[in-house]
């Protein structure tokens, strides 16, 4: 029995498809971009390296002291030899107003921001704001 180069199957030949199938590189495609938009990145941007302060060789004799808790209730006072009664506050204009007149009775007095590290970055940035604008140029912070 001999075989002709005719197919068996009923004499037709076999036409090859030429084109790319392009389905299984999206399918590919897809599976990646799920990968990567589910995997989290390398770098936490909520974490940052904060630099580490060194203490100060003499603390200041007076100061005016304004602590901030983390329930946004604010102490000022005058800290030193000429140390005056500490005004408990939860409103930041009444806080502004009695720092502006600690500064006018005394105007050589540097301020001390003493935030407690659960209080809120911006109530400290905005009160250090507020001391610049009344013309205090020394604003320190209080650090361990």
């Amino acid at each position: 029995m001999a075989f002709s180069g005719s197919s068996l199957r009923s004499g037709r030949t076999r036409k090859l498809k030429s084109d790319i199938n392009v389905v299984p590189y999206i399918d590919v495609l897809l599976v990646l971009l799920i990968i990567f938009m589910v995997t989290p990145p390398a770098n936490n941007p909520s974490v940052i390296n904060l630099p580490a302060a060194e203490k100060s060789a003499l603390p200041p004799d007076d100061y005016i002291q304004i602590q901030i808790q983390p329930n946004a209730e604010i102490t000022i006072g005058v800290q030193g030899k000429n140390s005056s009664p500490q005004v408990r506050e939860a409103n930041r204009a009444a806080i502004v107003e009695r720092l502006r007149g600690l500064h006018e009775e005394h105007p050589d007095y540097p301020v001390l921001i003493a935030g407690d590290k659960d209080s809120k970055y911006d109530d400290v940035i905005q009160l250090i704001s507020e001391a610049k604008k009344m013309g205090i140029n020394r604003v320190g912070l209080a650090t361990k």
